[in-house]
């Protein structure tokens, strides 16, 4: 795949497409080291994402991922170019280096110097893996509604409940866990806490099989005992926490799905040029050239708007809601219609399990739940524009 043309836009500058271009060889390797993993059990899963987060640690990958300074943001631009590079290799390569970055940033964001100093240069250099740990059973889409709870005894918290749906349970070596520490429902009165894994009362249960195989999991938590010094950020603060990590990373998972979106693309471009059928290729036929048409259309929408919401996050330094879920939302829609198309012009060929638009085709599907939900996405742009001047 050659280099897109998105790389000239205005949106980014030299150090984004050196980024680019520096990736190309180890989005090679990580794609090498994928290319016979047909065994999709999860301690081979497991054992994948840990050897990519290895890799992309020594190759000093993981670094843009990260707080560059205590409470700064990483580079949105160079995250959503790092997982777009990866995503269009494997669905597993971009995984793995979201969620190092997902689960580091409220202790890069919001963390003391303590809490920066033990975990943030371990999980850049791949030695670590992190987790992040919002989600409930009941409360996915209004995370206000968590169960969870945290009770100060003698010194220390004590948390209780579950959390499910949690990326890299299992194999993360701490996690950020979101609780209730008031008896003040809605958003107020949450806590966020960061959890190493051999913490006496967290356990991993309930490893589900799906669509996409990756490491995730329920994470209980029983009579499980921290100290003070565990507390990230002011004891409350912790729905304004989440919420300000998702405002960084909500546009990134619009960049992984372009990603998918251009693999597909080329897939299906490749397809259409070289299928012969009645006396020509796939191409000469006026429904594929609609098809490839649309499938063009939906890719550089997509990356207009992830690269837009991206670029006003680094230079306007502000909350970016409405932008980040636009490119949230039309990215991972326009994402499904591109690689169903890719399927659909593969014929036969496209439904064989284990070839790459059956690959894309399950991989694009959580996309457009994780991290906010596309009717979530709706919601929010809709009650920004609400609150416009009239």
């Amino acid at each position: 795949m050659g280099a897109p043309a998105f790389l000239a836009w205005p949106f980014l500058d030299a150090v984004h497409r050196e980024l680019h271009d520096r990736l190309a060889p180890i989005a090679g390797q990580v794609s090498m080291l994928l290319s016979d993993v047909h065994d999709e059990r999860p301690e081979t899963v497991d054992c994948s994402v840990r050897r990519i987060v290895g890799i992309l640690g020594e190759r000093g990958i993981l670094s843009f991922a990260m707080s560059p300074a205590p409470g700064v943001a990483p580079d949105v631009r160079s995250l959503c170019v790092v997982r777009e590079v990866l995503a269009a290799q494997h669905g597993l390569a971009d995984f793995a280096f979201a969620m190092q970055g997902l689960g580091s940033a409220p202790i890069g964001l919001f963390g003391n110097a303590v809490q920066r100093e033990r975990y943030l240069p371990r999980v850049a250099s791949g030695q670590l893996i992190a987790a992040f740990a919002l989600s409930e059973a009941e409360a996915g889409s209004d995370v206000a509604a968590m169960a969870t709870e945290a009770h100060w005894h003698d010194g220390a918290w004590y948390l209780e409940g579950s959390k499910s749906w949690i990326s890299n349970a299992g194999i993360a070596d701490f996690y950020v866990v979101f609780a209730r520490t008031s008896a003040e429902g809605g958003p107020k009165g949450i806590t966020a806490f960061v959890v190493d894994s051999n913490t006496p009362g967290l356990e991993i249960r309930e490893r589900p099989e799906i669509v996409a195989p990756h490491p995730i999991g329920t994470l209980v938590l029983s009579n499980c005992r921290i100290g003070p010094d565990q507390v990230i950020g002011e004891p409350g603060q912790g729905f304004a926490i989440a919420m300000a990590t998702l405002d960084v990373f909500r546009t990134t998972v619009g960049a992984a799905a372009l990603g998918f979106a251009r693999c597909a693309f080329d897939a299906a471009l490749q397809r259409a040029r070289t299928r012969r059928i009645f006396g020509g290729t796939l191409g000469d036929l006026q429904m594929t050239k609609a098809a490839l048409a649309d499938m063009s259309l939906d890719v550089d929408a997509s990356a207009l708007l992830v690269y837009r919401a991206a670029w006003l996050k680094d230079t306007m330094k502000g909350r970016v809601s409405r932008e980040a879920s636009m490119a949230k939302l039309h990215a991972t829609e326009a994402a499904q219609r591109v690689i169903d198309a890719c399927v659909q012009i593969h014929g036969g060929a496209g439904v064989v399990r284990g070839s790459l638009p059956e690959r894309l085709y399950r991989e694009i599907r959580a996309l457009r739940i994780y991290e906010g939900a596309s009717e979530v996405q709706k919601m929010i742009i809709a009650g920004q524009l609400l609150k416009l001047p009239a």
